[in-house]
């Protein structure tokens, strides 16, 4: 895949999200067999203000095995990539501002969505899709049982569809569909709003976690990657890395052409041989 880095790999965070979904399941059809957990931690848009809590609850529920299979497959797919090039704490704020959209648009059209009781992490989920589609638009993605990979960008596209036009229909299939769309629409907003809002302000690097020192961020200086000095060959290098990080801090990675990006994350291979 053009974006490097195994598939299979665990990141902190995505495995905390599967831990903790797949913990409040297990207690769902185990112990907590009742409709009173989904009632109270579900959301219920006409409940919301006597359950303000649901609004991210909701989120780690879920009403049958193949509802969290595929939820937790898709974080599985996304969420590792997506963690290791934003950082974990960024990647965190990611999953719960799409939960969070994907229930302020299902109480902002609540004549669209009904009032039906709301469960699930496909807002979250969907949110972390589009960040992945962001970076990587391109990459092949197999998709059971087509024969051939389908590119990230159009199998998105396709998931954005099928969520939209049940929402313009009217159409009430018992599926949350807003809430999907406003998981993707939080995450547009968290990932590029800034950028929409006020074009010219700077952001911090979303590619820094992976290429400075943890002591630079404590001191406010960049620290020099692969544990050396600034001498020798190595300086020339690290005057591009600052070159590029500047880039990202002004207009963000799609800012990088894409000599810039096979250069960032090469020296980010290099940097984590060299910790």
């Amino acid at each position: 895949m053009s974006y490097g880095g195994s598939p299979f790999m665990m990141t902190r965070w995505v495995r905390r999200l599967l831990i903790a979904n797949g913990a409040v399941y297990l207690l769902q059809v185990t112990v907590f067999t009742g409709p009173w957990l989904v009632g109270v931690f579900g959301l219920s848009p006409s409940l919301v203000l006597r359950q303000p809590w649901s609004v991210v609850t909701y989120a780690f529920l879920h009403g049958s095995f193949l509802h969290i299979f595929f939820n937790m497959l898709a974080l599985f797919m996304f969420g590792p990539m997506v963690e290791d090039r934003m950082g974990g704490a960024r990647f965190a704020r990611l999953y719960f501002v799409s939960a969070l959209g994907g229930a302020a648009l299902s109480l902002l059209l609540l004549p669209l969505a009904g009032d039906g009781v709301i469960i699930g992490a496909s807002g979250a989920v969907f949110g972390v899709m589009l960040a992945f589609v962001l970076e990587w638009p391109d990459a092949p993605i197999f998709v059971f049982p087509l024969p051939v990979p389908v590119k990230a960008k159009w199998l998105i596209a396709f998931f954005a569809l099928a969520n939209l036009v049940p929402v313009l229909s009217r159409s009430h299939d018992g599926i949350a569909h807003l809430a999907h769309l406003g998981g993707f629409a939080a995450a547009f907003l968290y990932l590029r709003g800034g950028r929409l809002v006020g074009g010219s302000r700077r952001r911090a690097p979303a590619a820094s976690a992976v290429l400075v020192h943890p002591s630079a961020a404590q001191t406010g200086r960049r620290a020099a990657p692969f544990g050396g000095r600034r001498r020798g060959a190595d300086a020339k290098v690290l005057q591009e890395i600052d070159r590029v990080l500047d880039k990202i801090s002004a207009g963000g990675l799609s800012s990088l052409t894409p000599e810039e990006r096979r250069f960032l994350d090469e020296m980010s291979k290099r940097f984590k041989q060299d910790r």
